[in-house]
């Protein structure tokens, strides 16, 4: 997320994001890593990352299942965050999701039906259903630009 002098701290947006690289490095997908985190009032509700249903083999483990260029066999990190607070009985009303790339349209129906009312991402990932989805919620989506962990 970019070098902070010394002295200085992170922005939470930045703070976040940067645990949202760190949860994307358990991702089991080969096509793409991402992390997610759920937030409110500046504290840690849950975190997701993309990778196979509980039980199922990994794309690590035996390739990805592409369908029209995206893999159908991960679970994504948004809706693995969401399921995490469900498993685990944590409201995720009005929390802020922190993620490493902007929701795609499904992830944005879940998140949107678990109350979320603020995304925060790094990477765009173009998809105009979901921008059209938030914009009709009136849900905050904001790009925070910087680098990936490493």
């Amino acid at each position: 997320m970019g070098t902070t002098a010394a002295g200085e701290r992170p922005s939470w947006d930045e703070y976040f994001l940067t645990i949202a690289d760190a949860v994307a490095q358990r991702s089991t997908c080969l096509r793409r890593r991402v992390g997610a985190v759920l937030v409110r009032d500046r504290r840690i509700l849950t975190t997701g990352f993309n990778g196979a249903v509980r039980g199922q083999p990994h794309c690590l483990d035996v390739g990805c299942d592409l369908e029209d260029g995206h893999c159908v066999r991960a679970v994504h990190a948004e809706m693995n965050a969401v399921v995490q607070a469900a498993l685990h009985g944590v409201s995720t009303m009005g929390a802020t999701l922190y993620c490493t790339s902007s929701p795609c349209h499904a992830c944005t129906k879940v998140l949107l039906n678990a109350g979320v009312r603020e995304v925060v991402y790094r990477d765009p990932y173009d998809d105009p259903r979901a921008r059209a989805l938030w914009a009709a919620a009136g849900v905050a989506v904001r790009r925070v630009a910087g680098e990936a962990a490493p």
